[in-house]
C-alpha cells in the first residue's frame, strides 16, 4: 500500500505519519509546503521518519495545481489523506484569504487531482468541529449537521467539505469526511493551549482561561491525541469505510480550566490564572464545542488509550523535550 498525506510534516499529519510508520508497510508520501506551523522538518526528524525508506517528502503547495514533476515524484497511491490547511482561528480572523486559497481552492486542486489518478481508493478530507459553530447546553453535533460557522478557518473547512461531497457526487470520486475536535499530543506548536500552560506554569506565569460573559464558566472541549486520532482513521480504513462522514471523539468533556488545573497538578506546581470573557478577548471563537461519536463506537472503534493517560504521557515528555516549548521570549527561561 502507498498513501499520500498533505500536511504530513505539521503537528496532526506527522503523528499520522508515525502511527503508520508503526503500525504497517505501507510506502508513505508526505506533501507539505512548509510553513510556519510544519517546523521544517523538525518534526519528521524527532519520529526518525528519514531513518525509513518508506516515507517520500515532496515540497509544493497544493494550493496551485499540482505540476507534472511533483505528481511523478508522488507516484501511484492508494489513499490520500488531506490534512493539509490553514488552522489557526485568530490569523483567519485578521486575513481570511490565506485561509481561502489554502483550505477552498487547495482542496480543489487536490481533488482535481485525485479523480485523474487511477486506482485511487479512497479521498480523506480531515475537517473540523468548528464548521458546526457553537454546541450550546449539552448539545453535541452529528456527522450530518448544518453549518454554522463563527469564523471564517471554520467556514473555509465547511467549503472543503462541499466540495469533497460535490466531487463524490459529480465524479464518483470515493470519499471519507471526518470531524475531529481539540488535538493534543507531542511536539504541538507552542502557542497551542498545553504546551502554552505547561510553559507558563513551569515560568510561573498567569495562564488566561477563556470564560463566558460573567467570568464563571471556562470553555470546554472532548480532547483527544494524535495517535487516537491516527488510529482512528486507520480503522476506517481497514474495513472499508467510505462516503460518509466520521466524527472522532474523545472520551469526555474537559473545560479548559480543568484542563490547566491538570496539567498543574502533573508538574507539581501552582496555578495562576485569570477568567476572561472570551467573545471580548476572541471574537470568532465558541465557548463550547461538541461532536456525537456514537457513529464511530456503533462501529466497534475504541479509544486506544484514554485522555488521563494520553495527557499525562505528553506533560511528562515536553518535561523532558523543553525544547518543544521555546519561544523566543522564553528560550532561555524554559532551559
Amino acid at each position: 500500500m502507498r498513501i499520500l498525506v498533505t500536511g504530513g510534516c505539521g503537528f496532526i499529519g506527522h503523528h499520522f505519519v508515525e502511527h503508520w510508520l508503526k503500525n504497517s508497510d505501507a510506502d508513505i508520501v508526505v506533501l507539505d509546503k512548509l510553513t510556519y506551523a510544519s517546523n521544517g522538518f523538525d518534526r519528521l526528524r524527532d519520529i526518525e521518519a528519514f531513518d525509513d525508506k518508506r516515507v517520500t517528502v515532496v515540497t509544493s503547495d497544493f494550493s496551485k495545481p499540482l505540476t507534472e514533476g511533483v505528481i511523478r515524484e508522488i507516484g501511484k497511491v492508494d489513499y490520500i489523506f488531506h490534512m493539509g490547511a490553514e488552522t489557526h482561528v485568530d490569523k483567519s480572523i485578521d486575513d481570511p484569504e490565506p485561509f481561502v486559497i489554502a483550505n477552498v481552492l487547495g482542496t480543489m486542486h487536490m481533488l482535481n487531482y485525485a479523480r485523474g489518478m487511477y486506482g485511487l481508493k479512497t479521498f480523506f478530507y480531515f475537517s473540523t468541529d468548528e464548521v458546526f459553530g457553537p454546541a450550546l447546553g449539552e448539545v453535541r453535533y452529528s456527522e450530518w449537521a448544518r453549518y454554522c460557522s463563527s469564523n471564517p478557518y471554520a467556514a473555509t473547512k465547511a467549503g472543503g467539505e462541499e466540495l469533497v461531497l460535490a466531487y463524490a457526487n459529480t465524479y464518483g470520486l470515493k470519499i471519507v469526511i471526518t470531524h475531529c475536535m481539540n488535538v493534543f499530543g507531542e511536539r504541538q506548536h507552542p502557542e497551542k493551549i498545553i504546551p502554552m500552560c505547561i510553559r507558563k506554569i513551569l515560568l510561573g506565569e498567569t495562564i488566561t482561561i477563556h470564560a463566558n460573559k460573567t467570568k464563571t464558566i471556562s470553555g470546554s472541549r472532548f480532547w483527544i491525541h494524535a495517535r487516537n486520532v491516527a488510529a482512528a482513521i486507520e480503522f476506517l480504513v481497514n474495513n472499508g469505510y467510505w462516503d460518509n462522514k466520521f466524527n472522532i471523539v474523545g472520551e469526555r468533556e474537559v473545560s479548559n480550566l480543568d484542563m490547566a488545573k491538570f496539567i498543574a497538578t502533573v508538574l507539581g506546581r501552582k496555578l495562576d490564572y485569570v477568567m476572561v470573557d472570551f467573545h471580548s478577548s476572541r471574537p470568532g471563537h465558541d465557548l463550547r464545542y461538541a461532536l456525537d461519536g456514537a457513529l464511530m463506537h456503533r462501529l466497534g472503534w475504541r479509544l486506544p488509550l484514554s485522555f488521563e493517560q494520553s495527557l499525562e504521557k505528553t506533560i511528562h515528555w515536553y518535561l523532558d523535550n523543553t525544547e518543544w516549548l521555546e519561544t523566543p521570549e522564553t528560550k532561555e527561561a524554559i532551559r
